[in-house]
């Protein structure tokens, strides 16, 4: 099964680490990097905005990368938050299968 990386902001550290624990725990991910103190420029609502934001990268297998996506959303302060995904297509072995691993 292949390995995926999710990226997604968090509106701050608190939010980051509720989202990453609940998808850990629950097995949606193996492992979730919380990356503080992000800057992000982007267009809402007609207007350029700036603010902070954290990154976390989950780790997951495939099929699992919908329901995290959905699991997300359902924790998110943000009526649209960034959740994108892209499959892993090389890495060490043993770290990959212990994603497939802690992953359900």
């Amino acid at each position: 099964m292949p390995v995926y990386f999710v990226y997604i902001t968090a509106r701050d550290e608190a939010e980051a680490l509720v989202i990453g624990r609940t998808l850990v725990e629950s097995r949606l991910a193996a492992c979730v990097n919380i990356l503080p103190q992000m800057k992000s420029i982007y267009w809402w609502e007609g207007e350029i905005e700036q603010s902070s934001e954290v990154v976390l990268i989950a780790k997951t297998k495939q099929d699992l990368v919908s329901e995290l996506i959905d699991r997300v959303k359902q924790l998110h302060s943000y009526a649209c938050p960034c959740v994108v995904s892209w499959p892993i297509q090389s890495g060490h072995q043993a770290y990959l299968d212990w994603i497939e691993k802690e992953t359900r």
